[in-house]
């Protein structure tokens, strides 16, 4: 199986659960003048950022993870956790006078979040490029980090021939519909959830079936309705993998991501991917946190064959 690059944010994650609904403390009528404090039951800090978070689901699935980026000085943590788990980490520049970037995300009983993100080390992307990457690899991950970084990576990944995944992700408002525009057609693949993929016609001003003219495979997550897989000549609704436990939702879509493309470096079909995707996402929900779920491949296959009644072979 071929390495899989992922250019994306590494961050610490403070992950807070709120009791309530958001919806019972914000009055829509007062939002100018919106102060609001909520006291959360639980918080924990994690390793997250979503090149991290996905690295650390493909390496479970047995792919081989090459993160591009900086990191920041209080490393230590993430650095433990990639020797642990046998993570190439080539490719992480440490940028010893800044702390490494982190988020708050704090999340209702309704699953919706409101996240505060300080970006510290991601700023700071100079001399950090695609080019730099020996392995041969065919397929990329541009995910939400700095703006530049994003735009400077997919236009090395497209000047290398490398097939690359558009995820702008949180992004998305930092980027001018002439730069989404161009990111889009430089991509062979496009992932996002329901909101995002809405956010972003609405900037482009493309319609579903007009992004077709600019990139061949389009990738919707719906959470526990599934994903829907479009080309310009099949579509694929997949239905989402049941889990035993909804623990934390943050770092699903990481997760799914990480399935989708290591079964693709595979070889495997889109179908077969976003399925892959989607019982990687159910292992993620079922734990706190971003980094902390873990299988064995081959109860990940047994429960694989057990959601979608077939076979798979990845593993063999």
């Amino acid at each position: 199986m071929k390495p899989i690059i992922i250019s994306g944010s590494i961050a610490y994650d403070h992950i807070m659960n709120f009791p309530d609904s958001f919806k019972h403390h914000i009055l829509p009528d007062q939002i100018h003048i919106l102060s609001v404090a909520f006291v959360v039951e639980k918080l924990q800090k994690n390793l997250g950022g979503t090149a991290a978070n996905i690295a650390h689901t493909i390496k479970l699935l047995g792919g081989e993870p090459l993160m591009i980026g900086p990191i920041g000085s209080d490393d230590a943590d993430f650095q433990a956790h990639w020797k642990k788990h046998g993570i190439n980490t080539s490719y992480i520049k440490r940028i010893d006078d800044v702390l490494n970037a982190s988020a708050h995300i704090t999340t209702d009983k309704d699953d919706n979040q409101i996240t505060a993100f300080y970006p510290g080390a991601l700023n700071r992307h100079e001399g950090i490029d695609i080019s730099n990457v020996q392995e041969h690899a065919n397929v990329a991950i541009i995910g939400p980090t700095y703006k530049e970084t994003m735009i400077k990576h997919a236009k090395q990944c497209s000047e290398a021939d490398i097939k690359f995944c558009f995820d702008p992700g949180q992004q998305m408002p930092a980027f001018t519909k002439q730069e989404l525009m161009m990111l889009i057609g430089q991509a062979t693949y496009l992932i996002g959830n329901d909101y995002e993929m809405k956010l972003l016609e609405d900037k482009t001003g493309w319609s579903t079936n007009e992004l077709f003219d600019h990139v061949e495979v389009v990738i919707l997550t719906l959470g526990e309705q599934g994903s829907v897989i479009m080309t310009k000549d099949e579509r694929h609704d997949v239905p989402a993998c049941s889990v035993t436990s909804v623990e934390d939702p943050t770092g699903a879509g990481d997760a799914y991501r990480a399935g989708f493309f290591t079964a693709l470096a595979h070889g495997e079909t889109l179908k077969t991917c976003g399925q892959v995707g989607s019982v990687a996402a159910a292992y993620a929900v079922e734990k706190y946190g971003t980094q902390n779920h873990d299988f064995i491949r081959q109860d990940f296959a047994d429960r694989y064959e057990k959601t979608y009644g077939e076979r798979l072979v990845m593993f063999d």
